[in-house]
């Protein structure tokens, strides 16, 4: 007989993304020195939606494990096929399939924000540059149905590769996680909005990271794709 198939829970309960906050310190602090900037400006209460730059695999780990509230991530279905799917799931992470829509993260996404939690997203869906140029529409979306402010965050010294692990940053390396003012969007419907919306906060994202960057003195420090091939000469 064919074992049942459980369907995913819409939306993750709240208690599991505090295990995240509670584990993330210990599993993370060891091996890097984090700073975090600007934490204070998360809203300490209702829903909120944190959106960040995404250059390397740890990003998401930092963002999941160290953000001042717990965060539900939406996170690339491929993730939870492999030994880190039972993991995401006990951490209350979304699992999302970024080919298609997929209704069933939308309304999970939209539930964490319903219940006055934090969703964290990857605005452009996958690694990338950071001028926001492949930016979807899904973060708009979501602010204009749920009402929640944006708080852009950024992360740096993630893409700098260790020699011996090359997907991380060498041991001890500093890595900075910059938090941004709230932005406000208000709700709202239909496509010329959630246009709109997404040009205003693909121009906060870009500015974001170049203050973050000169706030944390890495203004001049190469880009991911350079620091990618720094590593392969």
């Amino acid at each position: 007989m064919n074992k049942p198939v459980k369907e995913r829970p819409l939306v993750p309960p709240p208690h599991k993304a505090v295990r995240a906050r509670r584990i993330g310190p210990f599993v993370l602090r060891p091996f890097w020195k984090i700073v975090l900037h600007g934490a204070e400006r998360v809203p300490v209460t209702g829903p909120v939606i944190l959106a960040g730059n995404h250059n390397a695999y740890l990003d998401g780990l930092l963002l999941v494990g160290l953000s001042p509230r717990p965060v539900h991530f939406m996170i690339k279905q491929e993730m939870f096929s492999g030994p880190m799917g039972p993991a995401l799931h006990w951490l209350g992470q979304i699992s999302i399939d970024r080919h298609r829509t997929d209704r069933a993260a939308i309304q999970a996404a939209l539930g964490v924000l319903e219940q006055g939690g934090v969703l964290g997203v990857f605005p452009e869906g996958t690694r990338s540059a950071e001028d926001f140029a492949t930016m979807h529409n899904g973060l708009a979306y979501f602010a204009l149905r749920s009402g929640a402010p944006v708080v852009p965050v950024a992360c740096l010294g993630t893409d700098v590769r260790g020699t011996s692990v090359k997907k991380l940053p060498k041991l001890r390396a500093r890595l900075d996680v910059v938090f941004g003012s709230p932005v406000e969007l208000g709700r709202g419907t239909g496509r010329k909005a959630v246009d709109a919306a997404s040009e205003r906060l693909r121009d906060v994202l870009r500015t974001h990271i170049e203050h973050a960057r000169m706030e944390t003195g890495r203004a001049s420090i190469p880009q991911a794709g350079d620091a990618a091939a720094a590593v392969e000469q």
